[in-house]
């Protein structure tokens, strides 16, 4: 998968640095910044799997940093911030898939966009055969129900039961039952 620009985070710093001024809320800036640090990434890629694109998804997990500083500013709740950011955006990722769609936008092909994620090995063979498995696995994942995708994607981030099922504003059960068939489905496609 491509990095995030190196930009992105001098973007943020610049519009959290444009709020702060006014407030001298640096030490929020601070927390603000260094969760864009840690959560950027995972966030970026849950938010790729709307099949939005790179600039979108991008757009996306600045708008969700952008809330979160809103959110601390506020003084409001800091529990679970993991879960709040991946709900953020989950719920941005939902507005712009559906505002593209009555626009009449595509979305992007998920074949297209297994090429952006496959990471490269050295060897050319192992990279080839790397490559032919994870666009036949991403096609898998990719028949699966949405929500259950949404559950797989979330969990591969490192989300427990519980904050997925926060997220997208399931049950804790329905969510277990979404990750075992999701992980059985795909276990018996691995095993052709």
């Amino acid at each position: 998968m491509p990095p995030l620009p190196t930009d992105s985070n001098a973007v943020l710093a610049l519009s959290v640095s444009k709020v702060c001024l006014s407030d001298g809320g640096s030490a929020i800036e601070r927390e603000v910044v260094e969760l864009f640090d840690q959560w950027r990434e995972p966030l970026f890629r849950y938010v790729l799997s709307f099949s939005l694109g790179i600039p979108d998804s991008e757009d996306i997990v600045q708008e969700t940093f952008l809330a979160l500083f809103q959110h601390l500013r506020r003084d409001k709740s800091r529990e679970n911030l993991r879960g709040w950011l991946f709900r953020v955006a989950h719920n941005l990722a939902l507005k712009k898939r559906q505002r593209g769609r009555r626009e009449g936008h595509p979305l992007i092909d998920p074949a297209a966009a297994a090429d952006l994620m496959i990471d490269p090995t050295p060897n050319p063979e192992d990279q080839l055969a790397a490559s032919q498995n994870e666009k036949r696995m991403l096609a898998v994942v990719q028949a699966l129900p949405e929500q259950n995708r949404w559950c797989l994607y979330l969990r591969a981030e490192g989300l427990r039961y519980r904050e997925i099922a926060q997220v997208l504003d399931m049950s804790l059960g329905a969510v277990s039952l979404s990750l075992e068939r999701s992980l059985a489905h795909v276990a018996r496609a691995a095993k052709r």
